[in-house]
């Protein structure tokens, strides 16, 4: 808790990754503003943002704890949001055909398809359902370690975990697919069927998501195989649970159609450079003192 009582007054790595980000997607604002209506409050928003990041950094109050180890949450959640508007107007490349094309090639098939002589209602309603809890399941290995008061182990999860997710974005940006659910819907035999919950949890992440090109890399494994390696700073039982979750919901993302295979291998390979390199970066970043494990 001593955080609380000395609140730190430098700009650590997710800070730092965050502001470059936002500037980043100024720039990509402002290039594209003449196709982008809107695009100047967008760009309003990102600097309001970084203001009011820059404010709790320098201007602590009893809410700074709280908001610098939490902010990095709504944040990339909006950024995920935003890359919606900001692909279409991009240019009118689709990579759909491209990622089928090498599913194809790799499988002599496509998997969404060949896969139906696998899928029934009760599998179906489970995957889904492991599709849906992907969000929490991220989420919830950064909470027991913020339960647990670590938060030296907290931040460098968090930075991880925010790093992912932006990365993706990035993949988003530069290979736009949407996805073989819409690509090879005229190649399906028949639509996806629950007794349950499976239209309700579809429809949800539908509205959810929007129209959104993001295939490439899948996020869904990259963030996944993130949150099953930072489980082992919690407990083995949790490591445990997330080696049967991680698996499941890879499966699930091109059982369910969100996903060609190669968006997957894509996911494992940038969760897997992640692990590798973000302890580097994250020193590099850090103020010093404040490091992984430090105070």
């Amino acid at each position: 808790m001593a955080g609380m009582v000395s609140p730190d007054t430098r700009w650590w790595a997710v800070d730092k990754v965050i502001l470059a980000y936002f500037a980043c997607a100024c720039i990509l604002l402002a290039a594209y503003a003449s196709r982008l209506p809107g695009a100047g409050l967008l760009i309003a928003a990102h600097l309001m943002a970084a203001v009011l990041l820059w404010a709790e950094v320098r201007r602590p109050n009893r809410a700074t704890f709280a908001f610098r180890h939490w902010y990095p949450l709504p944040y990339v959640a909006a950024c995920y949001k935003e890359m919606a508007l900001i692909i279409p107007a991009t240019g009118p490349w689709n990579a759909d055909a491209w990622l089928a094309g090498l599913d194809f090639h790799l499988w002599d098939a496509h998997p969404t398809v060949w896969l139906e002589r696998v899928q029934f209602p009760l599998l179906t309603e489970f995957l889904q359902l492991v599709y849906t809890l992907f969000v929490p399941a991220v989420l919830f290995v950064p909470f027991l370690v913020w339960r647990r008061r670590r938060y030296a182990d907290f931040r460098y999860v968090a930075f991880l975990v925010a790093a992912g997710f932006l990365v993706s974005y990035v993949g988003y940006l530069l290979v736009p697919a949407r996805g073989p659910r819409f690509f090879l819907a005229g190649l399906q035999h028949f639509p996806l069927r629950g007794d349950y919950l499976f239209h309700v949890l579809q429809t949800l992440l539908d509205r959810l998501e929007s129209a959104h090109y993001d295939c490439f890399p899948s996020g869904h494994t990259e963030l996944v195989i993130i949150a099953w390696w930072s489980s082992r700073i919690v407990s083995k039982r949790l490591f445990w649970a997330y080696s049967a979750y991680t698996p499941a919901i890879i499966f699930a993302t091109v059982y369910l159609r969100y996903h060609y295979t190669v968006d997957v291998l894509a996911g494992v390979l940038t969760a897997a450079l992640l692990i590798v390199v973000s302890p580097v970066v994250y020193r590099k970043l850090s103020p010093r003192g404040l490091d992984i494990g430090g105070n």
